[in-house]
């Protein structure tokens, strides 16, 4: 079964994360987070899980938390893992809309995504710390982004205009192709969970130098 995601790497370089006074060359890639240390500000990929194929070309990201990592092990499904971020217990499963966790508690059903059906993809989960003002580089993804934010506010630039994503309302997610550009807006630290959901067959993510965004996230 294939499971909910909506509106948003085997490690490779993602969205450079820098400060809006900083050019885009000066910022950090994002790292695995046993690279993280001792910093709290950045991206921080948490898991990269190879998918069956998915028999669908709409499915959903659904984030459940739990009291304990066993907990949550113990109803883990082929297409969930558990993972332990911004100070809780996930357990993140890609299926259908009806998807449901034996246990824990629903916190948000993202969706859909659009991907494309009896291909083999991969999920890249993230944790993403920006205080207002840091931005990422100019990228691309091979599949659909999607972020659930649990504080603060993010503004995406793509040549097609802008998207809001703030705790409490909605999710965003954004199709794999176009380049865009993301900045925390605001005045609350951004933390946030993040899918990138692709073709294992291409990387996750690439930088793009064919396009410059117009600042309407200033």
């Amino acid at each position: 079964m294939i499971s909910k995601l909506r509106l948003i790497l085997p490690v490779v370089a993602l969205a450079a994360v820098v400060p809006a006074s900083a050019g885009q060359e000066a910022g950090l890639t994002c790292v695995p987070v046993s690279e993280r240390g001792s910093r709290e500000f950045g991206c921080f990929i948490l898991a990269h899980q190879p998918l069956a194929r998915l028999n669908s070309t709409a499915v959903f990201w659904h984030l459940d938390q739990f009291p304990s990592r066993a907990l949550a092990e113990a109803v883990k499904g082929p297409t969930s893992v558990v993972l332990e971020s911004l100070g809780k217990i996930w357990l993140l499963t890609i299926g259908d809309a009806q998807w449901r966790a034996a246990g824990g508690a629903r916190v948000a059903t993202v969706g859909p995504l659009q991907v494309r059906a009896n291909e083999e993809h991969a999920a890249q989960y993230m944790e993403a710390v920006f205080t207002p003002g840091m931005k990422s580089s100019v990228h691309r993804h091979s599949g659909p982004e999607a972020w659930y934010t649990l504080s603060g506010e993010t503004c995406l630039e793509t040549p097609e205009g802008t998207m809001i994503g703030r705790a409490g309302g909605a999710h965003v997610i954004v199709p794999g192709g176009p380049p865009m550009e993301l900045t925390a807006t605001g005045t609350e630290v951004r933390r946030a969970l993040v899918l990138i959901l692709h073709d294992s067959s291409q990387p996750p993510t690439s930088r793009d130098t064919t396009w410059v965004p117009k600042g309407l996230c200033q």
